[in-house]
Formats: C-alpha cells, sequence, structure tokens
C-alpha cells in the first residue's frame, strides 16, 4: 500500500492566479447559462448542475436519510474552446462516455432533449 504523499505548495504569485480566477468565474458563468436551459423544457427541469475543472456536470438531486447524498450525475458537458462543447453520457459502470455531439451549448441541450430523454428523466 502506498503511503500518502504531502501536498504540494503551488505558489501562485502575479498572473497565474488571476488567469485561475477568470477560468472559475467563465465555468460559474456557462454553469448558470446551462441551469438556466435545462430549466426551459420538462425532461430536463429541476436538474443540478456543478463545476469540475472544464466540465459542466449535470444529474438529478438524489434525497438520502443522512442527507449527504449526492446527484446522480447522468451527463456532462465539457469544454472544447471559447464557445463549444463536448457531450458525454454516464455508462452504468460510472464511466464517461464522449458522444459525437459537440458545439454551442444550447445545441447541446437541444441534443439531449432530441436524442437523451431516457438518460434525463426522473
Amino acid at each position: 500500500m502506498e503511503r500518502p504523499r504531502p501536498p504540494v505548495p503551488m505558489d501562485l504569485h502575479g498572473n497565474a492566479a488571476g488567469i485561475l480566477s477568470a477560468m472559475k468565474a467563465e465555468m460559474r458563468q456557462a454553469q448558470a447559462s446551462l441551469e438556466e436551459h435545462l430549466q426551459r423544457r420538462k425532461p430536463t427541469r429541476g436538474m443540478v448542475v456543478r463545476v469540475h475543472g472544464d466540465h459542466l456536470i449535470v444529474g438529478r438531486p438524489v434525497a438520502s436519510d443522512d442527507g449527504l447524498g449526492g446527484p446522480d450525475d447522468r451527463i456532462r458537458l465539457t469544454r472544447l474552446g471559447a464557445a463549444s462543447w463536448g457531450l458525454s453520457v454516464k455508462r452504468h459502470t460510472g464511466r464517461w462516455e464522449r458522444t459525437p455531439f459537440s458545439g454551442r451549448m444550447p445545441d447541446m441541450v437541444e441534443v439531449v432533449w432530441d436524442f437523451m430523454q431516457h438518460l434525463v428523466a426522473p
């Protein structure tokens, strides 16, 4: 069994910290935009979006007795460029599988509504 390693210190002086903050802000804006798009139609209404790096992970809230239940992840949008997103689906194995779909965020939501309702249904 491998011993845990101590954390690596990060020295973010100058532009590095500002760049990371700007990237986080952009992803938070994208998160809000995706949440707005998802609420427009019944199949995706009530879904939650969380940011993980360059990914927007979309799932259904899960209630649990202990209150620690996280969302049931269903689909993922990955930032490919300034306005381009790739669409992935979560497999039964827990792994993400890329789909051939990519494009603007509203177009990816349309793809989900048109072809993936079975994945996002409550």
